[in-house]
């Protein structure tokens, strides 16, 4: 099989499941419960999600990632300003890269 060929099945197949998953999500959100644990399950499943895609990048970054993800997360707690708070912690990871050049 040509490698375009290949290349073009897999994302032809990619979309249809990626799209599969949305109607299928559509068609069941009616029957999900509007209460208890599968609800809170289900409400808390974004923030667990973002936490297992920012962590690994996080633990990668060493310790001044570590101080960057604080310094991020009492900045938008404090001001309230989740532009500032990214800002905070692009400076920190810009100032440590700088520091490790030198």
């Amino acid at each position: 099989m040509h490698p375009d060929l290949s290349v073009a099945i897999a994302i032809f197949l990619a979309a249809i499941a990626t799209y599969s998953l949305r109607i299928g999500g559509l068609l069941l959100a009616d029957r999900l419960p509007d209460a208890g644990p599968f609800k809170r399950f289900m409400d808390a499943l974004p923030g667990t999600i973002l936490v297992s895609l920012v962590a690994p990048g996080i633990i990668q970054a060493g310790p001044w990632g570590m101080v960057a993800t604080v310094l991020v997360i009492l900045t938008a707690l404090k001001s309230k300003n989740a532009f500032f708070a990214m800002l905070v912690g692009m400076i920190v990871v810009a100032v440590s890269r700088a520091l490790s050049g030198l």
